[in-house]
């Protein structure tokens, strides 16, 4: 199979053009820059910003599938004056004219990488289930629900075959953020007063990651289906930092300050958004994703924080 990977330099793009390539299948990688990190074996085509008049046409030309993972992602530190807008030109416009082009190229099925920010922020025991009603909240959220109605609104007019993909969050070698943040702070012996939050997450290694996505690509049961990933086991920050010391080889030097204070505090520095994601609960159910794929997580946690921990020791 031939397949377009969009955003193939990314955290998810690049590693999963090299997965489909281990495969045998051929992949063209679109790249916003020339100079963007060497994709081994990927034909890699530059092409500009995401937006309502990206032309496709060369990145597209005997493409059978394409796997879009380009988006205007979640900013911690907004800049933008009008963030639902700024989604809304990369993540809707972006994304419907991506299809049109699609459609209009013959491409067979079209995968689009969500967000389970679709379906909400947080979960009081029932985890979010792929069919539940979407109920996004933030402004990167609302865009990727928008794009996934004008994709299914394009393929119910068309021959084009959708397959949509809600991961939490996404964790493996090169993984940055507030991921990068928590190894930094354990192998500098940092103490971190998180030792109390016993809450409940679902996170997913980019290795099960993009095992779903290459399944997604041909599975005849997969057409027109919205999935849930994770690693099938959830961990509360408390112990996800002990497994990850255990990985680094260092002592987690947790201390168990109430939740409640560190709601306050992190609220009176205007980080209510990061203490919900670090005292809050978000789970997934993958039943679906399992029973009408046949698919399982192929990479345990434990398995997917020492390839984590060994690519930040070394870099």
């Amino acid at each position: 199979m031939k397949v377009l990977v969009t955003g193939a330099s990314g955290f998810v793009g690049s590693t999963l053009c090299a997965h489909l390539i281990a495969k045998g299948h051929a992949v063209r990688g679109a790249v916003r820059r020339a100079s963007d990190k060497p994709l081994p074996g990927v034909d890699v085509r530059v092409v500009s910003d995401l937006s309502a008049d990206t032309n496709w046409s060369e990145a597209l030309a005997g493409i059978n599938a394409v796997v879009h993972c380009a988006a205007r992602v979640h900013i911690m530190n907004e800049a933008s004056v009008d963030p639902l807008t700024a989604f809304r030109e990369v993540n809707v416009k972006g994304t419907a004219c991506l299809v049109k082009q699609a459609v209009d190229s013959a491409v067979r099925r079209f995968v689009y990488i969500s967000s389970v920010k679709v379906n909400g922020e947080v979960t009081d025991g029932n985890p979010f289930r792929a069919d539940d009603t979407p109920a996004p909240e933030d402004s990167y959220g609302i865009s990727k629900w928008e794009a996934e109605q004008a994709l299914r609104g394009i393929a119910d007019e068309t021959n084009l075959e959708i397959v949509i993909i809600r991961p939490p969050l996404i964790y493996g070698p090169g993984v940055s953020a507030n991921f990068l943040r928590l190894m930094q702070g354990i192998m500098l012996g940092v103490p971190l007063p998180l030792g109390a939050i016993n809450n409940i997450r679902s996170m997913v290694a980019l290795d099960n990651l993009v095992d779903l996505i290459e399944t997604c690509l041909d599975h005849p049961k997969a057409v027109d289906q919205t999935f849930l990933v994770s690693d099938g086991e959830d961990l509360s920050i408390k112990s996800l930092l002990q497994r990850i010391a255990v990985a680094l080889g260092k002592p987690a030097r947790l201390i168990p300050v109430p939740v409640s204070v560190l709601w306050v505090i992190l609220r009176l520095f205007g980080r209510a958004d990061f203490a919900q994601r670090l005292c809050g609960s978000l789970q997934v159910d993958i039943s679906k994703t399992r029973d009408c794929l046949g698919w399982s997580p192929p990479v345990s946690v434990d398995d997917a924080l020492r390839k984590t921990a060994k690519y930040f020791l070394s870099h």
